[in-house]
């Protein structure tokens, strides 16, 4: 018996449609653009944080506190906002460290969703 199983890797057609005659149309689509930059409208991250190449504060404040699609899930879940610091400004590291834990104890919250997938 083999001591290492062969490495596991997604399939390059995960996320395109099921059909077939889409299907072969959005493998040509991707393939003419698979190589360029993302340039994205809807960033998440302030652009002025990659470009100044700054270091972000906790993970809380940039992955969680200002992602409305994670604070809606959490909240329609039973999370106040203020627990997640929402509106808060800059919590303080207790505060960081709590809201992070609150995303980790409801991470099964996330199973199937696009935030789960961008995350993991």
């Amino acid at each position: 018996m083999s001591s290492s199983a062969p490495a596991l890797s997604p399939h390059p057609d995960r996320l395109l449609p099921p059909a077939p005659e889409l299907r072969a149309t959005a493998r040509e689509l991707y393939a003419a653009v698979r190589d360029l930059p993302i340039i994205s409208p809807h960033g998440h991250v302030p652009a002025s944080l990659l470009v100044d190449d700054e270091p972000f504060t906790d993970p809380a404040s940039l992955l969680i506190t200002p992602d409305h699609y994670v604070t809606r899930l959490l909240h329609a879940n039973g999370i106040p906002l203020d627990a997640l610091g929402v509106g808060a400004g800059q919590p303080t590291e207790a505060e960081s460290r709590e809201i992070w834990r609150l995303l980790c104890e409801n991470w099964a919250l996330f199973r199937g969703t696009p935030v789960r997938y961008w995350m993991d």
